[in-house]
């Protein structure tokens, strides 16, 4: 097949522990090296056979028959956790590593981003570690040139351009770093992390950039911790677990897989001992859920689907007036909305003993992709006693699916923001007064 820019074969790599591996090196590394390599060879022939004997012969396989093909043009984002094999396979990729059994094609000129900053060298100025970073990373001096003002501004550090970057902020050395290695025009671009340089307003620029560059055509392979960034980012997504691929689809369906993984269902939470449930001798909390337009319980909803919060409780002494409430807050600790219970058969009355259900319908629409935490409560309001309040009852995800009929519209960067409700909007025009004023 033609359009195949990626293509990985049974590919699987052998670290032996105990015994000392080859190191990724810099530029200046291997020229070093070329300077020693007789001495160190000479070392080795004197003490080579007594080292060896001593090493220990265990083995881990840091992947393990992983096969899958890249089209060109496609954005793609390998997850998982820590020692699952993301970074093994993206130096493979990179031929950093060799692989022990298997093969990984390339069809296309690569650019890799896998230690920002690596290159770099602390004398230099920054103009000058630009140009030599640039030429590592397969530019020629006069595209550096085309591409320097361009650069320096997406790095934020044109007053210190020409000062060592040994005297720059860990700051500023990695917004250099990545704006060198963001502004090449590869036909494969694979990445590693980069999302985790700098503050958030200038992770929320890369994240930007890493758009741009997906758009445009090109071929991305991009790993990250950031669920919420490579969701947004890739079309698809390739969980690995142990060295192997676990699944490999749409971002939704991988993600939702990946955050679920070894835990309890986060959205839905039961106390079954009604003794040890939060409350009083009133009223006892027995769940929390959040509930799909289907019906069923999910960690992960769609920004353009409604969906159902659950609190079930038992009301142990009849006679009181009581209020269910939900805060939903997001990641950042903001506080979206209170929604409390005004259901109308219930308001202002009494409540008998006895289990009950209480559910708000949240519309389609309404909130920004994130986490969302929800914490429940209980109150009587006249006079006030707060029955129960249980902060971080249940968490669940809401996953942006990028769809041109929801509140996005034709914007496909960033949407910052708590809520994201889809609004009426209305445009007048009059060919006339166009006329008039022409």
């Amino acid at each position: 097949m033609n359009n195949i820019a990626i293509r990985v074969e049974n590919l699987s790599k052998q670290y032996h522990i105990g015994r000392r591996q080859e190191s990724y090196k810099t530029l200046r590394d291997t020229i070093a090296d070329s300077f020693v390599a007789p001495f160190r060879k000479a070392g080795k022939l004197l003490h080579g056979h007594a080292a060896g004997a001593a090493e220990l012969d265990q083995s881990i396989w840091a992947l393990e028959d992983v096969s899958f093909n890249v089209k060109q043009g496609e954005v793609v984002g390998i997850i998982g956790r820590n020692g699952a094999g993301k970074s093994t396979l993206l130096k493979i990729l990179s031929r950093i590593t060799e692989p022990t059994k298997g093969s990984a094609e390339i069809r296309g000129r690569v650019g890799s981003l896998l230690e920002v900053g690596t290159g770099f060298h602390q004398e230099l100025t920054g103009r000058e570690n630009i140009y030599l970073n640039g030429a590592i990373l397969g530019m020629t001096r006069g595209e550096i040139s085309r591409k320097f003002d361009e650069i320096v501004a997406f790095a934020e550090v044109e007053k210190f351009i020409d000062t060592p970057v040994k005297h720059y902020s860990s700051g500023m050395y990695l917004r250099l770093a990545f704006a060198v290695a963001a502004h090449l025009e590869p036909e494969i671009l694979i990445v590693d992390e980069v999302l985790a340089v700098g503050d958030a307003s200038f992770q929320k620029k890369c994240l930007n950039k890493m758009q741009d560059i997906g758009r445009s055509g090109r071929t991305v392979l991009f790993v990250s911790h950031n669920i919420l960034s490579i969701g947004r980012l890739c079309e698809r997504i390739i969980l690995l677990k142990d060295g192997k691929i676990v699944m490999d689809g749409p971002p939704i369906t991988v993600v939702s897989s990946y955050l679920s993984e070894g835990t309890q269902k986060r959205a839905h939470r039961e106390w079954n001992e009604l003794g040890n449930a939060p409350g009083d001798q009133t009223v006892r909390l027995c769940a929390v859920r959040m509930r799909t337009e289907e019906g069923s319980v999910a960690d992960t909803v769609l920004t353009n689907q409604s969906f159902c919060l659950e609190m079930e409780y038992e009301v142990l002494q009849p006679g009181n007036w009581l209020v269910p409430n939900f805060n939903l807050y997001n990641d950042e600790g903001m506080k979206i909305f209170t929604t409390l219970d005004i259901d109308p058969e219930w308001r202002q009355r009494p409540r008998p003993a006895g289990r009950y259900i209480s559910a708000a319908l949240i519309p389609a629409n309404l909130l920004s992709d994130g986490e969302i935490f929800v914490h429940a409560a209980m109150m009587t309001p006249q006079p006030f006693v707060a029955r129960f309040i249980e902060d971080n009852a249940i968490s669940f995800r809401v996953v942006d699916d990028m769809d041109p009929d929801s509140a996005r519209g034709d914007w496909t960067k960033y949407i910052g923001g708590a809520v994201r409700p889809l609004l009426k909007w209305t445009t007048t025009y009059s060919a006339e007064e166009s006329v008039k004023n022409s």
